[in-house]
C-alpha cells in the first residue's frame, strides 16, 4: 500500500513471522500529531534508506508498511549485514538483551524502531510515554559526539554514530 493511502480511523492488519492477528487503528495523520516532546530527525523511510539494523530489520513485514519505505532502502532478507548501515558498523543488541531488560512491548515485538514506524503512520499507543522517554534518553550520546568529534567528522566514534541513526537522530549534522 502506498504512503497517502494510510487514513486515520483506518484498521492495519498485521501476519509476519513475529505477530499473527494483531490489528491496530492509526488515530491520527501520517507523520503528524507527534507528542510535542517528540521530534525525530528522520522518518522511517529515511532510516531504511540511510541503513539501519544491518537491513535486517522489518523485511517480513512489507504487507503492514508503505511500499515507498522499501523502494530504496538497504535491505539483508536473510541475515543482518552491518557493511549496510550507514557508518559500515553494526550497532545493535541482539532482541534477546532487549527482552531481557524489559524494554520490549507485546505489541511491538521488534522493539522501539517497529513502534516508531508504528507511530508515525498513525497509531497512538500505551507505550508510547515510555518509547518516547527511552528516544530522549538517546541524546546523550548527541552530546558525547559534540564533546568528542570534529565537526563534520563522520568516523568519529560510528558505533555511537550508528546507534543514534537506529533511533532516528542524524548525528550527521553534528
Amino acid at each position: 500500500m502506498k504512503l497517502n493511502e494510510y487514513r486515520v480511523g483506518m484498521w492495519i492488519r498485521v501476519n509476519d513471522r513475529m505477530q499473527k492477528g494483531y490489528a491496530y487503528r492509526l488515530s491520527a495523520p501520517v507523520g503528524e500529531k507527534f507528542h510535542p516532546d517528540f521530534k525525530p530527525d528522520l522518518t522511517p523511510q529515511e532510516m531504511f534508506e540511510l541503513g539501519v539494523f544491518g537491513g535486517k530489520y522489518l523485511t517480513d513485514c512489507t504487507d503492514e508498511l508503505p511500499e515507498e519505505w522499501f523502494a530504496n532502502a538497504k535491505l539483508s532478507p536473510e541475515r543482518k549485514n552491518p557493511a549496510l548501515n550507514f557508518f559500515g558498523v553494526d550497532a545493535s543488541k541482539p532482541l534477546a538483551y532487549w527482552r531481557q531488560k524489559g524494554w520490549i512491548h507485546p505489541d511491538d515485538p521488534r522493539g522501539w524502531f517497529q513502534w516508531y514506524c508504528r507511530y508515525f503512520l498513525g497509531r497512538r499507543h500505551e507505550d508510547d510515554a515510555r518509547q518516547i522517554a527511552r528516544w530522549k534518553a538517546m541524546k546523550r550520546h548527541l552530546a558525547q559526539l559534540q564533546k568528542h568529534c570534529q565537526k563534520g567528522d563522520w568516523s568519529c566514534r560510528p558505533v555511537q554514530r550508528q546507534a543514534l541513526l537506529h533511533w532516528a537522530y542524524d548525528s550527521r549534522k553534528l
